[in-house]
């Protein structure tokens, strides 16, 4: 579905803009807020906090052997990876999807 602006989506957004997009989604029947869509982004990153939060058993997490570098050239080891069913916007205006 097409998702649109209006001028009024505009109202006290000084132009040109390169701010965040932050969303609310629905992952695993959990309302997970304040999640940032960042486009340019190669990995989709939860949190360990996030994660056991969920209840999901680690053990459902796939190994993962390629560590993720940071702007600063630092690197991290995830746990490992998993696909999670996301829900985003209310009904009937929604979708639903799997990630990983």
């Amino acid at each position: 579905e097409v998702i649109t602006f209006s001028e009024a989506d505009y109202e006290g957004v000084r132009l040109p803009h390169d701010d965040p997009v932050v969303v609310t989604l629905l992952v695993e029947l959990f309302t997970m807020k304040m999640i940032l869509i960042d486009s340019g982004s190669s990995a989709n990153i939860l949190y360990k906090h996030a994660f056991d939060q969920l209840r999901i058993p680690v053990d459902q997490l796939k190994p993962v052997k390629t560590p993720l570098v940071g702007f600063a050239g630092e690197m991290i080891h995830p746990l490992g990876s998993i696909n999670l069913s996301v829900v985003a916007g209310t009904a009937p205006c929604q979708t639903q999807v799997e990630m990983t």
